[in-house]
């Protein structure tokens, strides 16, 4: 059965998953890679981003890895493929992970402008959706065969499905790091009344993980 899931989507102490003034040199905003601390050093992200061999282990490399298990597609907001907005100059962007991206699956991009599907190395696939979001899950879902899709982010693509509901299980690593200024991820979200509740929670030296799930769409 395919589920819908969010993993490792890093909030700041004070709630923004990216700092403000992003843009092609702060592709996370001001201070925004300092979220990160406890992802970058891991194996799995020293293995799926730059094809090292070793990182550090431990909890946050287990939740690093999780999120690449079954997952049979992705979701990507537009400002996480590139950084430019309104319609497409070229089509000489072709995201910000170079030609060897980390996904090696489909990946759906939400957008006003169409674009064709860029085919990348490893496998993965980055499909330009302008219908909406229901668009995109049916798109990914029906492509993922049973697998998983990931809902790869920012902030508001994340919160367009939490708030109808879409999303199964949603995992945050709360960073001790404070950004003022940025995206927030729960602004005007009710998670409580949407039927997500808190399942697991663990710290570690540089993150506390939290773990959502929708009660309604785990029994269903």
């Amino acid at each position: 059965m395919t589920r819908v899931r969010v993993d490792g989507f890093t909030l700041s102490l004070d709630g923004y998953g990216a700092g403000p003034s992003q843009g092609i040199d702060n592709p996370l905003g001001l201070g925004g890679a300092d979220l990160h601390q406890w992802l970058v050093p891991t194996r799995t992200f020293q293995r799926a981003l730059f094809g090292k061999i070793g990182g550090t282990t431990g909890v946050d490399d287990d939740f690093a890895a999780h999120g690449f298990e079954n997952v049979g597609a992705w979701i990507l907001g537009r400002n996480m493929f590139g950084p430019i907005r309104g319609p497409w100059p070229d089509l000489s962007w072709k995201g910000w992970w170079g030609d060897n991206p980390p996904y090696h699956v489909p990946v759906f991009v939400l957008t006003h402008h169409a674009r064709p599907p860029l085919a990348m190395e490893g496998g993965t696939t980055f499909h330009f959706v302008t219908g909406g979001i229901h668009d995109a899950l049916d798109r990914a879902s029906e492509t993922a065969d049973r697998k998983d899709v990931r809902i790869g982010g920012g902030a508001n693509t994340i919160q367009q499905y939490l708030r109808e509901r879409l999303i199964d299980e949603l995992h945050i690593a709360v960073s001790p790091v404070l950004l003022g200024r940025g995206e927030p991820l729960f602004e005007g979200v009710d998670l409580r009344a949407l039927g997500y509740e808190c399942v697991e929670f663990v710290a570690s030296e540089k993150a506390m993980h939290v773990v959502l799930r929708h009660q309604g769409r785990a029994n269903a």
